[in-house]
């Protein structure tokens, strides 16, 4: 490679090494160097030669004092008072700025520099011959002084500053730091700052020690970030002092406002009151703005106090009107101030909403002006949208919400949210979706504008956000206003991040293998949009061919019966030349296979069932309101829908559906050519739990699976399913314990979870008896 860096080892230079991956130096005057390395290895290899070269050890961090001094050099400057710094005139000022660069090295120079500027008064005389040199237009001088008053903020010393920084000497400072050397015209820092800069009392301030304390909070901040060069490498940390300056200035700021009852209570009248003029409240809410800003400053107990004076005050109220302004400038301000409250505590926001909700009507509601906001954003780019977008997930998260002894802040505000808001948020989506057909006689969105599929686009995202984390609200809202179909409306988009987001809400949904969602989706033929997006794109190699691909090798993995069935036997015409990828194939197959099971149930034995598919439990268990919702909607269900017998009083409604629902989600049956294992019980003293599995070739399709067990049996006696030593045979017996019915050929099957070893042992004991023993009356599967 290429020689990047030529630099000879100095004895004499003080190298340093940072991080383990960083060394630097200085080499002349205001020249410093970095090494960066990739790896801590290839900086240990140079720092060892480093410290060789130089006779130090490696283990040390930095190989010379930073000022080579002798001990007797050392002792004297220990035992001496401080430095003797030269008469403040104009001829030594040379002398000065030399002094100022010499000691900055040394931390104990710096300590005693710092010192002899203390006691002197010396930086009050520096400002005094900066008034000389402007006068006599003394342009050495002013950069000399330039020098000095940079190599003192580097002195990082707090007692320093207050002399810098106190209302008679900053403007003087600010002024000795416009003529840099290195620049060729002075800057006009001080003009900038006493006519451009205004500062306004939206609420005058009686407290003349905290007007001071924003006058000069907000000097220095301009001297930090505007006036003061970048500090190099080795100056990062020589100002980390004028941060802290202006950190605690902040929190005092705040804490004195925050005391300050009388302005408090005005600032929201005023931002409240009709009669406030435009301009008057955008600088009112521009002040509270601010405010919240600075409250960032503060430390987490702080915080909490700050935000509660505010709650107290009435913000939340106040912003509600404030966001029902036409300025969209107050608006914005608005909103940002909103964001502050949403972040730090969300739940004051939620209980807020939920309370106003009682006594408003829905268009006035808090929440629903921020949907809005959302909606009707003018940028083009939807920059205020999507913060809004962000704030109404943080509000609808879970997460974050609270659970208490007497009430759940989950169930309140989501049953809240989706009967007060949930129209108001799908309301362009709707409108854009209608089921009119254009002139090409397919559906297409109305409005394809940019702007508005952004929009479109922001909502879905929001919609597959609540199918992951609101489970039965959710599913209620898609299946009863068939949000689902218009969604895939947008699959006809011309642009492709909107069909995505189309595809990645219903996969969202697919992947949940919710058996609810599946038969909407069979009965409503909602495939047909993404079919038609599949055939259209042909045979481009894009994401969204790649994403719809995925979800069908989703349908296939999982296999997930009914979808497979229900993609097969309509389109299959339309997918069997698709032969570059072998998902299609592959559910062809799945098809046949769980075809073939139901045309001749011999071809498996009941044992590789049970051993097969045992289903898995799920840590996430139905709440307590979800158990309500099905079983109030289970009588309205149509024909085609589960109907689940309860097995017997001790089993809840909420187990059963747990039975039914991870039935779903099984691995996939064991391929066809599987040998019939059936097996013979010799039980002795003991009844074995019994199956019948029948299954009926009617005109409509329906198949039942019946699971019976002797009705002697009680729960966990010996001869009860799931009770050590129950082998699983399959044995016709008395009456039915579950039956399950479906239509289109699903099966649901009660399981017993079974030990390991039992299933083991019995495998063993049954392949002995089936070469040993014939098969009996009672081992039959009828079909």
């Amino acid at each position: 490679g290429s020689l990047l860096l030529e630099s000879k080892i100095n004895p004499n230079t003080a190298y340093q090494k940072q991080q383990d991956t960083l060394i630097v130096w200085s080499e002349a005057e205001n020249y410093d160097l970095a090494l960066s390395f990739q790896e801590k290895a290839g900086c240990d290899e140079i720092w060892e030669k480093i410290c060789q070269v130089q006779g130090k050890d490696p283990s040390v961090d930095i190989t010379q004092d930073l000022v080579d001094e002798s001990e007797e050099e050392r002792f004297d400057d220990m035992s001496s008072p401080g430095l003797e710094l030269p008469p403040c005139e104009l001829s030594r000022l040379e002398e000065l700025a030399e002094l100022v660069a010499t000691s900055l090295p040394s931390p104990l120079r710096r300590e005693k520099l710092a010192l002899a500027l203390e006691n002197e008064g010396y930086i009050k005389k520096l400002l005094e011959l900066f008034h000389v040199c402007e006068d006599l237009e003394n342009v050495e001088g002013l950069h000399h002084l330039y020098e000095i008053i940079k190599g003192i903020f580097l002195l990082n010393r707090t007692a320093l500053f207050e002399v810098m920084f106190s209302e008679e000497c900053i403007m003087d400072v600010i002024g000795c730091l416009e003529y840099d050397p290195s620049l060729s015209l002075p800057r006009k820092h001080r003009e900038f700052l006493t006519k451009t800069a205004k500062f306004k009392e939206v609420i005058p301030i009686s407290d003349p020690e905290l007007k001071q304390k924003i006058h000069q909070t907000y000097r220095v901040q301009y001297i930090q970030d505007m006036v003061l060069p970048t500090p190099s490498v080795f100056e990062e940390n020589m100002l980390s002092t004028l941060h802290s300056f202006i950190f605690f200035n902040k929190v005092e700021i705040v804490g004195m406002l925050q005391e300050d009852e009388k302005f408090l209570t005005e600032l929201f009248a005023q931002l409240t009151d009709d009669a406030t003029d435009d301009d008057k409240r955008q600088e009112l809410v521009n002040f509270l703005k601010e405010f919240c800003a600075f409250s960032q400053t503060l430390q987490p107990q702080n915080r909490d106090s700050f935000f509660k004076t505010l709650s107290n005050m009435g913000i939340l109220p106040a912003l509600e009107v404030i966001l029902g302004m036409d300025d969209i400038q107050v608006r914005s301000a608005a909103t940002d101030i909103f964001s502050y409250l949403v972040e730090y505590n969300p739940s004051m926001v939620r209980e807020f909403v939920m309370q106003e909700a009682q006594q408003n009507d829905d268009d006035i509601l808090l929440i629903n002006l921020i949907i809005e906001h959302m909606i009707c954003d003018p940028d083009p780019e939807l920059g205020g949208a999507v913060q809004l977008m962000g704030l109404l997930r943080t509000l609808v998260d879970p997460e974050n919400m609270l659970a208490t002894a007497n009430k759940t802040e989950k169930t309140e505000f989501l049953s809240f949210f989706y009967k007060h808001c949930m129209h108001v948020l799908t309301a362009p989506l709707l409108a854009n979706t209608t089921e009119e057909k254009p002139s090409k006689g397919e559906p297409s969105p109305y409005n394809d504008d940019f702007q508005t599929a952004q929009l479109l686009a922001l909502i879905l995202e929001l919609l597959t956000f609540c199918v992951e984390h609101h489970t039965y609200h959710i599913k209620n809202y898609i299946i009863n206003k068939d949000i689902l179909r218009r969604v895939l409306v947008l699959m006809g988009s011309k642009h492709a991040f909107v069909a995505l987001c189309a595809l990645r809400f219903m996969r969202k949904i697919i992947g949940l293998k919710d058996e609810f969602y599946n038969r909407y989706i069979m009965k409503a033929f909602l495939f047909e949009a993404v079919m038609k997006a599949f055939l259209n794109n042909g045979s481009r190699y894009n994401l969204l061919n790649s994403a719809i691909i995925e979800m069908f090798e989703f349908i296939r993995v999982e296999d997930i019966k009914s979808l497979t069935a229900h993609v097969i036997e309509n389109y299959w015409k339309a997918l069997e030349d698709v032969d570059y990828v072998q998902t299609f194939k592959g559910l062809k197959l799945r098809y046949e296979q769980q075809r073939e099971r139901q045309d001749n149930p011999k071809l498996d034995s009941m044992r590789s069932i049970l051993r097969n598919n045992r289903y898995r439990r799920d840590a996430r268990t139905l709440e307590e309101e979800e158990e309500m919702w099905f079983n109030t909607d289970e009588d309205e269900m149509e024909d085609g829908e589960p109907v689940l017998l309860p097995t017997d009083k001790s089993k809840n409604d909420d187990e059963i559906m747990d039975h039914f629902g991870k039935f779903m989600e099984r691995k996939k049956l064991k391929d066809g050519d599987e040998k019939e294992v059936l097996t013979k019980s010799t039980l002795t003293g003991r009844q074995s739990p019994s199956f019948k599995l029948s299954f009926s070739s009617s005109g409509s399709s329906k198949s039942s699976l019946t699971s019976h067990s002797a009705s002697s049996n009680a729960p966990g006696s010996p001869g009860s399913p799931g009770s050590p030593g129950s082998p699983g045979t399959i044995v016709k017996s008395t009456p039915h314990v579950a039956a399950i019915t479906t239509k289109g050929g699903l099966i649901g099957l009660v399981d017993y979870p079974d030990d390991d070893e039992e299933e083991e042992e019995e495998e063993e004991d049954g392949d002995e008896k089936e070469q040993l023993a014939p098969l009996t009356k009672k081992s039959r599967l009828g079909s």
